[in-house]
């Protein structure tokens, strides 16, 4: 973990304080902005579209009105001037029964009707080739519109009535209509922005807008393009069309208008039969609030780095009072760990805490100063004593090897025969005392390897050396008689030729253990693998024998001197024989580890490969 000095410790404390305090208020302030601020916008985009809803049917209220003073049928082109409207008809019975509209046909069924309805091109060229030319709108690519390979709109959403004529047997015998064709006619959307947001606007953009489409095309608009026109054939986006169109649903959310983001609400436009010809929208510019945004970011941004510059200014301030007294401190705990015991830090500070601080440092170094000089004292005892002790494990060790190897040959010429034969009860007890013998001998050889080990006089003199040929045959040879009494059956998998870089002597002395151990520990009647194979850089040698598995917690005591597992007591150990092996492999730049089998262990060493 990365350490800090106070002084940054206490200026980073109050760093963080004045950020946490910042960006709470900064959150807080963003949460009032984007929850309360602009959560009211949108549900004010809401009344508004209610708003442009009543200014659009208030026109068709105006027809309406227009119609009811209509008494006579003379001249419609002078009716269509007089009532402001882009056409008005009047039909026959036939006429009215074979109309395309909607309308029309519910007037003639005797009831005065009034809706938008679409005018298909057919029926717009018979109004007039300069209607249908007015009416036209060449469609324009917009950005996040849904794909389409459509060109022109040629079509022409009308705000329409109808009324019907009464004969004089009380019969529909004419049918009057007319209507206001919506495409291009901007003194309806202009009169609904008026209403709704009057002529407020916003990097020279107006701040609220108001459009109509037929499908998917704006065919009338105060919504400006990137030329700051009418955005006359720009298109919805994709989003809003699936839902408004695709679905019936009104959409209240942020949506991309034409070159800008709104809060927007759309609602579906409908003809007298429910079919969805069109959309009403209005919309709010979304780039003032996301500049409060911006300006309550700069704000508190600036909040928080004043902040930030006054914990500079108190820590130096706190760095006089408090970090240097503790820095006295700290050079004190340098001359202490460094063995200088005899210094003392001043007692005299502005804090009283700190003073007793200091006196406490004061009488703990003169504490250390006596603690120290009695462990020197002890500890040169102990050495001396250690000593003492692994020169006479060594002697002994070494005296009784030579003495045990000329028991251990008269011993087993008795046994053997060489002096003559034995009786069956002087055989049982040579062979006693030749096994008593062996473990004498293997004692006496770890004991004197552990005293070589701890008095640091272990020395690896490598060399290239045969692991079939000089390490494992003469180990199973060591093992040989031992192996036969217990009738114990051994593989052996390592391929000839493999070469190592390592102390001949000693590599023997960790096969000898480990072997050795496979033999002791092995089941009745079991078997041993020995195997080596070789891997990128090294050898990898492994000792196998049957028995009972070790357990994982008591793997880690394995290679500890001195150690015996659970269930080892009957079987004769110094407890310092994997130890050795350890020190051994370990001085070879190798490892060492067990992997416990099913009906078994195996031990496994790496040693470096030679040439």
């Amino acid at each position: 973990m990365k350490t800090q000095t106070l002084k940054s410790k206490i200026l980073f404390s109050f760093v963080i304080v004045i950020l946490a305090l910042g960006v709470s208020i900064a959150l807080l302030g963003f949460y009032l902005i984007n929850n309360d601020v602009i959560k009211r916008a949108q549900n004010q985009v809401k009344n508004d579209l209610n708003v442009a809803h009543l200014v659009y049917n208030n026109e068709l209220d105006i027809i309406q009105r227009s119609f009811s003073v209509v008494r006579s049928l003379s001249d419609p082109a002078e009716r269509r001037g007089r009532l402001e409207l882009d056409y008005f008809y009047v039909l026959n019975k036939d006429e009215a029964a074979r109309s395309g509209s909607e309308i029309v046909k519910e007037a003639f069924r005797g009831k005065s009707t009034g809706g938008t309805r679409l005018i298909p091109k057919d029926e717009l060229l018979e109004m007039g080739r300069d209607l249908f030319q007015r009416s036209k709108i060449e469609i324009k690519p917009t950005p996040k519109a849904k794909a389409s390979d459509k060109r022109e709109i040629d079509d022409a959403l009308a705000i329409e009535y109808a009324k019907p004529i009464l004969g004089a047997d009380g019969k529909v015998s004419n049918v009057i209509y007319g209507g206001k064709i919506l495409n291009r006619n901007f003194s309806l959307v202009d009169k609904i922005k008026d209403y709704v947001y009057g002529d407020k606007t916003y990097d020279s953009k107006p701040i609220g807008t108001v459009t109509i489409f037929l499908d998917d095309t704006r065919i009338t608009t105060n919504v400006p393009d990137k030329g700051n026109q009418r955005a006359i054939g720009t298109r919805v986006s994709q989003a809003v069309y699936d839902n408004v169109v695709g679905k019936g649903i009104p959409w209240l959310d942020r949506a991309f208008v034409v070159t800008d983001w709104y809060l927007t609400a759309y609602e579906p436009i409908r003809n007298i039969n429910g079919k969805i010809i069109g959309i009403l929208y209005v919309g709010i510019l979304e780039k003032p609030f996301n500049d409060l945004r911006k300006n309550v970011f700069f704000v508190f941004t600036a909040i928080i780095l004043l902040g930030a510059i006054l914990a500079v200014v108190l820590s130096f301030i706190l760095e006089e009072s408090i970090v240097k007294p503790f820095t006295g401190m700290i050079e004190g705990a340098g001359h202490l760990s460094a063995g200088d015991l005899s210094y003392r830090v001043k007692t005299k500070t502005q804090l009283t805490e700190l003073n007793e601080l200091a006196q406490s440092f004061n009488r703990m170094a003169e504490k250390l100063s006596e603690r120290d000089k009695n462990l020197k004292e002890i500890n040169e005892k102990l050495t001396m004593l250690n000593k003492s002790y692994l020169d006479l494990l060594g002697f002994v060790s070494h005296e009784l090897k030579g003495i045990l190897g000329s028991i251990v040959m008269n011993i087993y010429s008795l046994k053997e025969g060489f002096l003559g034969t034995l009786n069956e009860k002087q055989a049982k007890a040579i062979n006693s005392a030749a096994r008593i013998l062996d473990h004498f001998e293997t004692m006496v050889k770890n004991y004197l390897d552990f005293s070589r080990i701890e008095k640091g006089e272990l020395e690896v003199k490598k060399s290239g050396v045969d692991l079939n040929e000089d390490i494992i045959k003469p180990t199973l040879a060591h093992f040989e008689k031992q192996i036969l009494e217990g009738r114990i059956g051994v593989s052996i998998d390592v391929p000839s030729g493999i070469k190592l870089k390592a102390d001949k002597n000693l590599l023997v002395i960790v096969c000898d253990n480990l072997l050795g151990n496979a033999v002791k520990y092995n089941a009745d009647q079991g078997r041993i693998v020995i195997a080596a194979e070789e891997e990128p850089g090294r050898v990898k040698v492994s000792f196998y024998n049957t028995g009972t598995p070790i357990k994982d917690e008591e793997k880690s005591m394995l290679f500890k001197k001195f150690s015996r597992l659970t269930g080892s007591e009957k079987v004769r150990g110094t407890g310092i024989g994997l130890y050795i092996t350890r020190q051994i492999v370990e001085k070879h730049g190798g490892s060492i580890w067990v992997e416990p089998q099913a009906d078994g262990n195996k031990f496994i060493f790496t040693i470096v490969k030679g040439a």
